[in-house]
Order: structure tokens, then sequence, then C-alpha cells
């Protein structure tokens, strides 16, 4: 897997993307529905309409990087962005462990996050 630095943000591309882009055509996706900046460091994912190919693009310090995986058996389930039963078109924040629970072929729907203390939240909270 790859190291991620603390502050690095996940995004899942939820709609269904071409495999044979490359780092141009993902970057413009990044772009367009994502809305977010290629050259940010964080990580972009993409699946195929098959849900049996991903690809990770990604800032690596001097260059944009791809990180490619092929499915033999079975499929990736990505999120939905919670307005409705579909896909969106735009893309959801996910956090580093829930990437790992999806490369590891674990439906995030159905896994169960435990309360766990987030500073974030007790900020926001005294707000």
């Amino acid at each position: 897997m790859i190291g991620l630095a603390h502050g690095i943000r996940i995004h899942l591309c939820t709609s269904p993307t071409d495999m044979r882009r490359g780092f141009d055509g993902l970057s413009g996706m990044v772009t367009a529905l994502l809305e977010q900046d290629p050259l940010s460091g964080h990580l972009f994912v993409f699946r195929n309409r098959n849900r049996d190919k991903l690809k990770i693009l990604y800032w690596d310090t001097d260059g944009l990087a791809i990180w490619y995986k092929r499915l033999e058996q079975g499929t990736f389930q990505f999120p939905t962005d919670g307005r409705t039963g579909e896909e969106s078109q735009t893309g959801v924040q996910i956090t580093h462990s829930q990437l790992s629970l999806l490369l590891g072929g674990i439906d995030l729907t159905s896994a169960r996050k435990r309360k766990r203390y987030s500073k974030e939240k007790t900020e926001n909270a005294v707000k």
C-alpha cells in the first residue's frame, strides 16, 4: 500500500472512469468533476464501470504518479454520496483506513465504525 503522510485527503470519483485515461485525462477529471487541484498531494481514486479496476492519481513531490490495481475476481464497492441510492457525479472523501478496507474488499456501507475522539468535532462543538 502507498505510505500516506498525515493531512493527505482521499477523494473517490464515484462515477465510472475510462481506464485508458492517463495522467492528463485523470487530472482533467480531478479538476472538472471533483473540483480539486491534482497537484495538491491528495489521492484521487477512480474505478471502471465493471468495478474490477482502480487507479489512484497523486502528486509525488516532483511529478504525478498513478497506482493501478486490477482484480482477478470480485469487485470494488464504492460508497454513494448519501443524497440518493445512485452514485454521484462528483465524489466522496474517505479516510486512510476506509481506503485500506476498500482495497481489501470490504464494503464500506456494511462496516461499522466505533465511536472515537476527534479533535475536529470537539473544536466545531466549541464554536
